[in-house]
């Protein structure tokens, strides 16, 4: 693999296994006197790879959600003087985040960036799949568009619909609201937890459309997973990847959804079972799917990408360069500031990393209350941006 050395004079070696987008979180390395070797393959690099880069020296290190980062990568960090590792993503299912804090390793992601980006990407996969984009741009492109018919590409009107979320952490609440708030949708979703602040802003939303003489509408938190998926027109799919989410949507629950209903994922993929979602599609053609995220990732199951009523984008949600690059400069301060000694941010709010004026913290280390890392502003609120399921 080619590796680019920045900043050869730096105290602090950081590795980073991929090129990323802008050159701020290079300037915030560098302030922190650290010397980056960034990868430059597009490739992802195997365990074995990522071990043979640490090296024998290593203070930190910037990884991908491609990477299965566990033990022996955070045993081999620890030996090399490791103190830090930070995800370029807001997901750590990729991380053994139990193994990172036994070797006493912080653990950084990236949240805050990626919410209404990665809920606009929902957006734009339900009204795709809902109006069948994909078939009717393939349609048109193989020369078949002869004129305009009265039946050509009947697709499906979601105003007033019920949407369905599943996981209302910070992006499934903002696309709920999105969805409620341009196209009148009553919302159900279902979380561990309450969400409090979208249950009063779709209610306050509602008394707004009722005052100019218009119906409400509602949101409403769903006892158990099933009656979501009963009720929904549209379930639109917002949690973490762990053992309880592994496929959480299969065969079973497919049967349970309206027969012309939407299912979008823009969280995880091994979250749906792809095998069955494939076997469902295929025996009910009215049924629609959107995919930003699969199952193998980057291999697609066998017969998905024959399907005319499943819509399918390379894993792009969070591909703004504004998000983007404000990933590459969370993960970099991450870094920075546990090499430094500084203390976790401690607050849900990271806008201040993204102004000229860094502070003097890390935005978000996820292991920092059992690593008992000191904060700046006291205990952390509900931070996550994909929703919790199961305790």
């Amino acid at each position: 693999m080619e590796w680019k050395t920045v900043n050869a004079s730096g105290r602090k070696r950081v590795i980073v296994t991929k090129t990323l987008p802008g050159g701020r979180w290079l300037e915030i390395l560098r302030d922190a006197d650290c010397r980056v070797e960034i990868c430059r393959s597009d490739a992802a690099l195997s365990p074995d790879e990522i071990r043979s880069a640490i090296g024998s020296r290593c203070d930190g290190a910037i990884g991908q959600l491609t990477e299965p980062w566990g033990e022996t990568l955070f045993a081999a960090l620890k030996a090399a003087g490791g103190r830090v590792f930070s995800n370029y993503a807001v997901g750590f299912n990729n991380v053994d985040l139990a193994a990172a804090t036994r070797y006493r390793i912080p653990v950084g992601n990236t949240p805050g960036v990626l919410t209404e980006t990665t809920a606009e990407m929902a957006v734009a996969l339900t009204f795709a799949a809902a109006r069948r984009v994909g078939e009717a741009e393939r349609f048109l492109r193989a020369g078949k568009f002869t004129g305009w018919l009265p039946t050509l590409f009947l697709g499906q009107r979601l105003w007033r619909k019920t949407i369905g979320i599943i996981g209302a952490g910070r992006i499934g609440e903002a696309y709920a609201r999105m969805m409620a708030e341009g196209f009148k949708m009553n919302i159900l979703y279902y979380d561990l937890r309450p969400n409090p602040d979208l249950e009063a802003s779709i209610q306050d939303l509602g008394r707004f459309l009722e005052s100019r003489g218009e119906a409400p509408v509602t949101c409403r938190r769903t006892e158990g997973l099933e009656d979501l998926l009963s009720q929904s027109d549209c379930v639109s799919i917002h949690t973490v990847l762990d053992a309880s989410t592994h496929h959480l949507i299969n065969a079973a629950r497919l049967s349970m959804m309206k027969e012309n209903a939407l299912l979008i994922n823009t969280s995880r993929g091994p979250v749906i079972d792809e095998a069955a979602l494939v076997a469902h599609c295929r025996k009910h053609p009215d049924f629609r799917a959107g995919l930003d995220v699969f199952e193998d990732e980057p291999a697609l199951k066998p017969g998905l990408c024959d399907l005319e009523n499943v819509v399918i984008v390379p894993h792009i949600a969070s591909a703004t360069g504004w998000t983007r690059e404000g990933m590459a400069v969370l993960a970099a301060a991450n870094v920075g500031a546990i090499l430094r000694g500084d203390p976790v941010w401690g607050q849900t709010d990271i806008t201040p990393f993204l102004g000229k004026a860094l502070p003097h913290a890390a935005p978000s280390i996820v292991n920092a209350r059992d690593l008992g890392l000191p904060m700046v502003q006291g205990q952390r609120g509900r931070s996550d941006s994909m929703g919790t399921l199961y305790p």
